[in-house]
Protein backbone atom coordinates (compact mmCIF):
# COMPACT_ATOMS: atom_id res chain seq x y z
CA UNK A 1 0.00 0.00 0.00
CA UNK A 2 1.24 3.48 -0.87
CA UNK A 3 2.09 5.59 2.17
CA UNK A 4 -0.23 8.62 2.12
CA UNK A 5 1.55 11.86 1.33
CA UNK A 6 0.91 15.42 2.46
CA UNK A 7 1.34 18.29 0.03
CA UNK A 8 0.85 22.04 -0.06
CA UNK A 9 0.68 24.65 -2.79
CA UNK A 10 3.15 27.50 -3.01
CA UNK A 11 1.20 30.61 -3.92
CA UNK A 12 3.43 31.83 -6.76
CA UNK A 13 0.90 34.39 -7.95
CA UNK A 14 -0.52 37.60 -6.58
CA UNK A 15 -3.23 40.06 -7.68
CA UNK A 16 -0.66 42.88 -7.50
CA UNK A 17 3.10 43.13 -7.29
CA UNK A 18 3.95 41.66 -3.85
CA UNK A 19 7.23 43.54 -3.70
CA UNK A 20 9.24 40.32 -3.60
CA UNK A 21 8.80 36.57 -3.35
CA UNK A 22 10.97 35.66 -0.37
CA UNK A 23 7.85 34.54 1.51
CA UNK A 24 7.32 31.80 -1.09
CA UNK A 25 10.90 30.61 -0.80
CA UNK A 26 10.73 30.67 3.01
CA UNK A 27 7.60 28.52 2.85
CA UNK A 28 9.27 26.04 0.49
CA UNK A 29 12.28 25.71 2.78
CA UNK A 30 10.03 25.32 5.81
CA UNK A 31 8.01 22.62 4.05
CA UNK A 32 11.22 20.75 3.26
CA UNK A 33 12.40 20.91 6.87
CA UNK A 34 8.98 20.09 8.34
CA UNK A 35 8.58 16.87 6.37
CA UNK A 36 5.92 17.94 3.87
CA UNK A 37 6.07 15.41 1.04
CA UNK A 38 5.40 17.64 -1.95
CA UNK A 39 5.09 21.31 -2.84
CA UNK A 40 3.31 22.30 -6.05
CA UNK A 41 2.96 25.45 -8.12
CA UNK A 42 0.43 26.56 -10.73
CA UNK A 43 0.79 27.99 -14.22
CA UNK A 44 -0.39 30.76 -16.49
CA UNK A 45 1.72 32.21 -19.27
CA UNK A 46 -0.51 35.13 -20.32
CA UNK A 47 -4.05 36.30 -19.73
CA UNK A 48 -6.84 37.55 -21.88
CA UNK A 49 -9.70 39.53 -20.37
CA UNK A 50 -12.52 36.95 -20.40
CA UNK A 51 -11.70 35.49 -17.03
CA UNK A 52 -15.27 34.37 -16.41
CA UNK A 53 -14.38 31.32 -18.54
CA UNK A 54 -12.67 29.90 -15.44
CA UNK A 55 -16.11 29.09 -14.05
CA UNK A 56 -17.34 27.33 -17.21
CA UNK A 57 -16.89 23.53 -17.20
CA UNK A 58 -17.63 23.44 -20.93
CA UNK A 59 -14.35 25.31 -21.47
CA UNK A 60 -12.36 23.29 -18.96
CA UNK A 61 -13.07 25.53 -15.97
CA UNK A 62 -14.43 24.71 -12.52
CA UNK A 63 -18.16 25.16 -12.08
CA UNK A 64 -18.77 28.49 -10.37
CA UNK A 65 -15.05 29.04 -9.81
CA UNK A 66 -13.28 32.38 -9.98
CA UNK A 67 -9.85 33.12 -11.36
CA UNK A 68 -7.72 34.24 -8.36
CA UNK A 69 -6.23 37.31 -10.05
CA UNK A 70 -7.18 39.78 -12.72
CA UNK A 71 -5.49 39.79 -16.11
CA UNK A 72 -2.59 41.83 -14.71
CA UNK A 73 -1.95 39.47 -11.80
CA UNK A 74 1.66 38.49 -11.24
CA UNK A 75 2.40 34.81 -11.99
CA UNK A 76 5.86 33.28 -11.68
CA UNK A 77 6.92 30.72 -14.27
CA UNK A 78 6.49 27.32 -12.58
CA UNK A 79 9.52 25.52 -13.97
CA UNK A 80 11.89 28.39 -13.24
CA UNK A 81 10.44 28.69 -9.75
CA UNK A 82 10.78 24.97 -9.00
CA UNK A 83 14.37 25.00 -10.24
CA UNK A 84 15.13 27.76 -7.73
CA UNK A 85 13.27 25.91 -4.98
CA UNK A 86 15.21 22.73 -5.78
CA UNK A 87 18.45 24.57 -5.01
CA UNK A 88 17.11 25.62 -1.59
CA UNK A 89 15.72 22.24 -0.50
CA UNK A 90 16.95 18.68 -0.02
CA UNK A 91 14.07 16.19 0.10
CA UNK A 92 10.62 17.61 -0.65
CA UNK A 93 9.17 16.64 -4.03
CA UNK A 94 8.50 19.46 -6.49
CA UNK A 95 5.46 19.42 -8.74
CA UNK A 96 3.29 21.42 -11.10
CA UNK A 97 -0.42 21.61 -10.40
CA UNK A 98 -0.87 22.10 -13.22
CA UNK A 99 1.46 22.95 -16.10
CA UNK A 100 -0.31 23.86 -19.34
CA UNK A 101 2.26 21.72 -21.07
CA UNK A 102 0.86 22.02 -24.60
CA UNK A 103 1.92 25.67 -24.67
CA UNK A 104 5.57 24.56 -24.66
CA UNK A 105 7.44 22.90 -27.51
CA UNK A 106 7.74 19.23 -26.52
CA UNK A 107 11.45 18.82 -27.22
CA UNK A 108 12.30 21.89 -25.14
CA UNK A 109 10.01 20.89 -22.30
CA UNK A 110 11.57 17.42 -22.20
CA UNK A 111 15.02 18.98 -21.84
CA UNK A 112 13.90 21.40 -19.12
CA UNK A 113 12.25 18.71 -17.03
CA UNK A 114 15.09 16.22 -17.43
CA UNK A 115 17.56 18.88 -16.34
CA UNK A 116 15.40 19.80 -13.34
CA UNK A 117 15.11 16.14 -12.36
CA UNK A 118 18.87 15.61 -12.53
CA UNK A 119 19.72 18.76 -10.59
CA UNK A 120 17.08 18.11 -7.92
CA UNK A 121 18.14 14.51 -7.35
CA UNK A 122 15.03 13.01 -8.95
CA UNK A 123 12.37 15.04 -7.15
CA UNK A 124 10.22 16.38 -10.02
CA UNK A 125 6.55 15.56 -10.70
CA UNK A 126 4.79 16.87 -13.80
CA UNK A 127 1.12 17.67 -13.27
CA UNK A 128 -0.54 18.58 -16.57
CA UNK A 129 -3.89 19.75 -17.87
CA UNK A 130 -5.36 21.37 -20.95
CA UNK A 131 -6.31 24.65 -19.24
CA UNK A 132 -9.44 26.71 -19.67
CA UNK A 133 -8.28 29.92 -21.35
CA UNK A 134 -8.47 30.23 -25.12
CA UNK A 135 -6.37 33.40 -25.18
CA UNK A 136 -3.28 31.57 -23.90
CA UNK A 137 -3.38 29.23 -26.87
CA UNK A 138 -4.06 32.08 -29.27
CA UNK A 139 -1.05 34.02 -27.96
CA UNK A 140 1.12 30.93 -28.48
CA UNK A 141 -0.18 30.47 -32.01
CA UNK A 142 -1.97 27.25 -31.11
CA UNK A 143 -5.48 25.91 -31.68
CA UNK A 144 -7.51 25.91 -28.45
CA UNK A 145 -9.93 23.36 -29.88
CA UNK A 146 -7.04 20.96 -30.44
CA UNK A 147 -5.47 21.42 -27.01
CA UNK A 148 -6.13 17.84 -25.91
CA UNK A 149 -4.35 16.39 -28.92
CA UNK A 150 -1.50 18.86 -28.41
CA UNK A 151 -1.10 17.76 -24.81
CA UNK A 152 -1.09 14.08 -25.78
CA UNK A 153 1.58 14.77 -28.37
CA UNK A 154 3.66 16.70 -25.84
CA UNK A 155 3.52 13.86 -23.32
CA UNK A 156 4.35 11.22 -25.92
CA UNK A 157 7.36 13.15 -27.23
CA UNK A 158 8.67 13.85 -23.72
CA UNK A 159 8.32 10.19 -22.81
CA UNK A 160 10.19 9.02 -25.87
CA UNK A 161 13.04 11.49 -25.35
CA UNK A 162 13.29 10.46 -21.69
CA UNK A 163 13.34 6.72 -22.36
CA UNK A 164 14.87 6.17 -25.80
CA UNK A 165 18.53 6.63 -26.67
CA UNK A 166 17.70 7.42 -30.31
CA UNK A 167 14.11 8.67 -30.29
CA UNK A 168 11.68 8.82 -33.18
CA UNK A 169 8.21 10.32 -33.50
CA UNK A 170 5.72 10.85 -36.29
CA UNK A 171 2.51 12.80 -35.74
CA UNK A 172 0.54 15.82 -36.88
CA UNK A 173 2.94 18.71 -37.50
CA UNK A 174 5.93 16.96 -35.94
CA UNK A 175 8.23 14.23 -37.18
CA UNK A 176 11.76 13.23 -36.26
CA UNK A 177 14.02 10.18 -36.19
CA UNK A 178 17.32 9.24 -34.53
CA UNK A 179 17.16 12.17 -32.12
CA UNK A 180 19.37 12.08 -29.03
CA UNK A 181 18.78 14.06 -25.85
CA UNK A 182 20.86 13.75 -22.72
CA UNK A 183 20.84 13.67 -19.78
CA UNK A 184 17.85 11.46 -19.10
CA UNK A 185 15.83 12.10 -15.93
CA UNK A 186 17.11 10.30 -12.85
CA UNK A 187 13.71 8.72 -12.19
CA UNK A 188 13.29 5.42 -14.05
CA UNK A 189 11.03 5.87 -17.05
CA UNK A 190 11.22 9.65 -16.81
CA UNK A 191 9.47 12.35 -14.80
CA UNK A 192 6.17 11.00 -13.37
CA UNK A 193 3.13 12.54 -15.07
CA UNK A 194 0.01 13.44 -13.08
CA UNK A 195 -2.97 14.05 -15.35
CA UNK A 196 -5.59 16.59 -14.33
CA UNK A 197 -9.17 16.47 -15.50
CA UNK A 198 -12.68 15.21 -14.91
CA UNK A 199 -13.75 11.66 -15.67
CA UNK A 200 -14.29 12.20 -19.38
CA UNK A 201 -13.14 10.00 -22.28
CA UNK A 202 -10.19 12.14 -23.40
CA UNK A 203 -8.80 12.74 -19.92
CA UNK A 204 -9.19 9.11 -18.92
CA UNK A 205 -7.48 7.92 -22.10
CA UNK A 206 -4.62 10.31 -21.28
CA UNK A 207 -4.45 9.06 -17.72
CA UNK A 208 -4.47 5.41 -18.77
CA UNK A 209 -1.72 6.02 -21.29
CA UNK A 210 0.61 8.41 -19.49
CA UNK A 211 -0.45 8.87 -15.89
CA UNK A 212 1.38 7.98 -12.70
CA UNK A 213 -1.34 9.90 -10.91
CA UNK A 214 -4.64 11.73 -11.30
CA UNK A 215 -5.47 15.27 -10.21
CA UNK A 216 -9.28 15.39 -10.09
CA UNK A 217 -10.95 18.56 -11.33
CA UNK A 218 -14.36 20.14 -11.04
CA UNK A 219 -17.16 17.95 -9.73
CA UNK A 220 -14.80 14.97 -9.43
CA UNK A 221 -12.59 16.94 -7.06
CA UNK A 222 -15.60 18.07 -5.03
CA UNK A 223 -16.73 14.45 -4.49
CA UNK A 224 -13.41 12.69 -4.74
CA UNK A 225 -14.61 9.30 -3.47
CA UNK A 226 -17.19 9.03 -6.25
CA UNK A 227 -14.68 10.47 -8.71
CA UNK A 228 -12.10 7.82 -7.83
CA UNK A 229 -14.64 5.05 -8.35
CA UNK A 230 -15.53 6.43 -11.78
CA UNK A 231 -11.88 6.97 -12.68
CA UNK A 232 -10.93 3.42 -11.77
CA UNK A 233 -13.77 1.97 -13.81
CA UNK A 234 -12.88 4.13 -16.81
CA UNK A 235 -9.18 3.32 -16.70
CA UNK A 236 -9.80 -0.39 -16.19
CA UNK A 237 -12.09 -0.32 -19.20
CA UNK A 238 -9.15 1.00 -21.22
CA UNK A 239 -6.98 -1.92 -20.18
CA UNK A 240 -4.97 -0.21 -17.43
CA UNK A 241 -4.83 -1.51 -13.87
CA UNK A 242 -5.81 1.53 -11.78
CA UNK A 243 -4.26 0.14 -8.60
CA UNK A 244 -0.96 1.94 -9.16
CA UNK A 245 -2.43 5.34 -10.05
CA UNK A 246 -1.94 8.00 -7.38
CA UNK A 247 -4.75 10.45 -6.62
CA UNK A 248 -4.76 13.99 -5.23
CA UNK A 249 -7.51 14.87 -2.79
CA UNK A 250 -8.16 18.22 -1.13
CA UNK A 251 -8.50 18.50 2.63
CA UNK A 252 -10.62 21.33 4.08
CA UNK A 253 -8.63 24.58 4.27
CA UNK A 254 -6.72 25.40 7.43
CA UNK A 255 -8.10 28.60 8.95
CA UNK A 256 -6.20 31.04 11.11
CA UNK A 257 -7.97 31.95 14.34
CA UNK A 258 -7.17 34.13 17.34
CA UNK A 259 -5.80 31.01 19.00
CA UNK A 260 -3.57 30.05 16.07
CA UNK A 261 -4.19 27.63 13.21
CA UNK A 262 -7.20 25.32 13.32
CA UNK A 263 -5.84 22.06 11.89
CA UNK A 264 -8.74 19.92 13.10
CA UNK A 265 -10.97 20.03 9.97
CA UNK A 266 -8.07 19.23 7.63
CA UNK A 267 -6.56 16.47 9.74
CA UNK A 268 -9.98 15.07 10.59
CA UNK A 269 -10.75 14.61 6.89
CA UNK A 270 -7.56 12.70 6.12
CA UNK A 271 -8.64 9.14 7.12
CA UNK A 272 -11.73 9.26 4.91
CA UNK A 273 -9.75 10.66 1.98
CA UNK A 274 -7.15 7.92 2.31
CA UNK A 275 -9.85 5.25 2.65
CA UNK A 276 -11.41 6.52 -0.59
CA UNK A 277 -8.11 6.05 -2.44
CA UNK A 278 -6.39 9.43 -2.12
CA UNK A 279 -2.62 9.04 -2.01
CA UNK A 280 -1.65 12.74 -1.93
CA UNK A 281 -3.65 14.86 0.51
CA UNK A 282 -3.45 18.51 -0.54
CA UNK A 283 -3.69 20.86 2.43
CA UNK A 284 -4.51 24.51 1.77
CA UNK A 285 -2.66 26.52 4.38
CA UNK A 286 -1.13 30.00 4.53
CA UNK A 287 1.31 29.94 7.46
CA UNK A 288 2.72 33.17 8.89
CA UNK A 289 5.50 34.71 6.86
CA UNK A 290 9.06 33.97 7.86
CA UNK A 291 10.89 30.64 7.86
CA UNK A 292 10.80 29.93 11.59
CA UNK A 293 7.12 30.78 12.03
CA UNK A 294 6.12 28.74 8.98
CA UNK A 295 8.22 25.80 10.14
CA UNK A 296 6.45 25.70 13.51
CA UNK A 297 3.02 25.48 11.90
CA UNK A 298 3.99 23.01 9.18
CA UNK A 299 5.87 20.72 11.55
CA UNK A 300 2.77 20.46 13.75
CA UNK A 301 0.62 19.80 10.69
CA UNK A 302 2.92 17.03 9.44
CA UNK A 303 3.15 15.45 12.89
CA UNK A 304 -0.62 15.28 13.14
CA UNK A 305 -0.92 14.03 9.56
CA UNK A 306 1.48 11.15 10.27
CA UNK A 307 -0.40 10.31 13.45
CA UNK A 308 -3.65 9.64 11.55
CA UNK A 309 -2.07 7.91 8.56
CA UNK A 310 0.28 5.61 10.44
Amino acid sequence: MTTPQCSIMLRTFAPDDPGGWDHVLDLARAADAAGVDRVVVSDHVVFGERLEAYGDPARGGARGGKQPTGPDGHWLDPLTTLTHVAALTDRVRLGTNILIAALRRPVTLAKQLATMDVLSGGRIDLGVGVGWQEEEYQAAGLDFAGRGALLDQTLEVCGRLWREQAAAYSGPGLEFARIHQMPKPLQPGGVPVWVSGTVNPRAMARLARFGAGWIPWGDDADDVAAGIARMRAAVEGLGRDPAGIGVVGNAPPVRRTDAGYDLDPAIGAVPALVAAGVTDVRVTIAPPRGYDAALDVLATMVERFRAVTG
